[in-house]
């Protein structure tokens, strides 16, 4: 009867002292909590066995369901309501936990009554409430079992989860960093493509205190590489056709990506033809079969061709085309040089500049062609080792220079105009195309000419006699001073030694004057002929223009001068007598400028007499 009357009086007071344990999940009674708990079959009650509820005491029942938790433990947790932003679990404690939907994969997925690990991070927060995470729990339970079974250096599967700063977060049972540097091979301008998909990754760090690990999928992909371009060595052999794709272009080239191995495509093996870049046939990307030419296993280089897989059009060159031949064909490049002229793809010609015109003087192509300009051509050589051809332009026209033997022969007097001057003559247009050229010796007969200026202009019309046709080198030789009679065959008729002469000075010189006379002859008189007395410096005593009278002492055949003297025009016949004697001692042919030694020969033998 007590026993009973105990009960009551327990059950009455736990009626009285009933709870509303504020939760966000739902309200429960402190009966209701203490019921729940006495009647689990794993209960924590002292004794450790099933106690019925009317025999728990508050006291007892609150001791009891403290004994089993703490933080930092993982319990179970069961799913008892799902919510927009948050799901209730009930881990057997006074409060149920609330955990955020966000550490859930799928919300979508997620039932009453499911399971789940659950982190006890506090058991009471101010609102006496226990504060719990899903995630921890997972995060704890996958580093321990990550540390048991992997180690720095292992591959380990995972998947990305977002894009961070500096790289990638990645899911492989806890959450690993991926740096951008090693994603692959070539660093990707948008990592965002790799989100949500599975990758294998090596670990390359694992920090226990910080509990986070770095991956790599690059070294991965490089080891994978390494093997697949190993193999792919000792596979391959020049000949073989191999698919790739265009990894990089460049200047002299591209890179062929060949599954693993990077082979070398030169620009001169793209094509049989010309290009300019290799840009104009291949792009980034792009797959292509190419031969394999070369392979040095030592320096795991590999030489590619593209142009080896159709047939050298060089081959059989001489059979398509010969010497004499014209030809179609457009213009691809101009050089200084000469234009390049393709006559079928993989075949060019050069046309030579000296090939453009036969009469025309054209500095650069470029004056009278175009790029891309369409033409007509004649073969003029095959080098088929060499892979030439030569092509002529003027061929296709008669060489006016076959006829220019008989419409100019030698003696034929022409005129023209003056069209260019140089140091050694006069070029003279006599037709479109087709110069004669007036040596400066040739200009006349008794002047002294240094410069065909000092006689011609530009432009002045002038008539001239061929001397020569060179037709092989495409020249004629023309002279002006052969319109007249030479005066120097007959000019014993003119002068002769000791006659008195006038004329003026032409031209003043260090050693001497030169004086115009007759005939347009020149005579020199050297600086020791101008007076008795010592002249210094000839201006000092005559200028140019100036009339003098002066005796012929000199007359030198070969040369074509005569020496004059000033001062002579009043010796005696006696006194010409002794200077005839020294000036005949000069050997035939010497410069009329000797003239001055003898002539102080005389002066000296002179003031000998006298002392005398």
């Amino acid at each position: 009867m007590a026993d009973a009357h105990k009960g009551l009086r327990n059950e009455q007071l736990t009626r009285n002292l009933t709870v509303n344990l504020r939760c966000p999940a739902t309200f429960v009674t402190f009966r209701q909590w203490s019921l729940r708990r006495a009647f689990r079959p794993q209960s924590l009650h002292p004794v450790g066995k099933r106690v019925p509820a009317s025999m728990l005491t508050m006291e007892e029942a609150l001791k009891g369901s403290d004994l089993r938790f703490a933080p930092g433990q993982i319990v179970k947790g069961i799913i008892i309501e799902v919510r927009a932003r948050e799901v209730l679990v009930d881990i057997g404690y006074k409060s149920e936990g609330v955990v955020s939907a966000a550490e859930f994969e799928d919300i979508s997925s997620v039932k009453v009554g499911d399971e789940v690990p659950i982190y006890i991070e506090k058991l009471e927060d101010r609102d006496g409430m226990v504060v719990v995470s899903k995630e921890r729990a997972e995060f704890k339970q996958n580093w321990e079992k990550i540390l048991s079974c992997a180690t720095e250096g292992g591959v380990i599967s995972g998947k990305v989860k977002a894009v961070v700063k500096g790289g990638l977060l990645v899911n492989v049972g806890v959450e690993a960093f991926l740096p951008a540097s090693q994603v692959d091979v070539v660093p990707p301008k948008n990592l965002q493509i790799y989100v949500g998909n599975n990758y294998d990754f090596k670990i390359v760090k694992i920090n226990q205190d910080r509990q986070n690990i770095v991956l790599s999928r690059r070294e991965l992909i490089e080891a994978e590489r390494a093997e697949r371009r190993s193999r792919l060595l000792q596979e391959m052999t020049p000949g073989d056709i191999r698919k790739g794709t265009v990894k990089n272009i460049t200047d002299f080239g591209a890179f062929i990506d060949l599954n693993g191995l990077d082979g070398l495509l030169h620009i001169t093996d793209m094509s049989w033809g010309r290009i300019g870049h290799p840009s104009e046939l291949l792009k980034v990307g792009q797959e292509i079969d190419v031969v394999v030419l070369d392979v040095n296993k030592e320096k795991e280089r590999v030489s590619l061709g593209l142009k080896q897989k159709l047939r050298n059009p060089w081959e059989s060159i001489e059979e398509k085309y010969t010497v004499g031949q014209r030809v179609h064909g457009k213009i691809v490049n101009l050089v200084p040089y000469g234009a390049f002229v393709e006559i079928e793809p993989g075949v060019e010609g050069l046309i030579h500049v000296t090939e453009l015109s036969w009469t025309k003087r054209i500095a650069k192509p470029s004056d009278v062609l175009k790029q891309g300009q369409e033409i007509d051509a004649v073969v003029l050589g095959i080098n088929r080792d060499e892979q030439k051809i030569s092509l002529g332009i003027r061929q296709l026209e008669a060489n006016p220079w076959d006829s220019a033997h008989e419409k100019y022969p030698p003696g034929t007097k022409v005129k023209g105009k003056v069209r260019n001057l140089t140091s050694y003559g006069a070029f003279v247009e006599l037709e479109e195309g087709i110069d004669g050229m007036v040596h400066v010796s040739d200009i006349s007969w008794t002047r002294k000419v240094n410069h065909p200026s000092e006689v011609l202009k530009k432009g002045d019309e002038v008539e001239a006699v061929v001397l020569e046709v060179d037709r092989p080198n495409q020249r004629i030789a023309l002279g002006v001073k052969q319109l007249g009679e030479d005066p120097w065959e007959h000019i014993d008729r003119h002068y002769k030694v000791g006659d008195l002469v006038t004329g003026k000075v032409t031209k003043l010189a260090s050693f001497g004057a030169f004086i115009g006379l007759q005939n347009e002859i020149d005579g020199l008189v050297h600086i020791s002929q101008v007076s008795e007395d010592r002249v210094e410096k000839i201006k000092t005593v005559l200028t140019v223009g100036q009339e003098v009278t002066a005796r012929v002492v000199k007359i030198d055949r070969a040369e074509r001068r005569i020496g004059l003297s000033i001062k002579a025009a009043n010796y005696s016949p006696e006194q010409l007598k002794e200077e005839q004697k020294i000036l005949d001692a000069l050997k035939p042919g010497e410069d009329l400028v000797a003239l001055a030694s003898a002539f102080d020969a005389a002066d000296e033998a002179r003031a000998a007499r006298e002392k005398e």
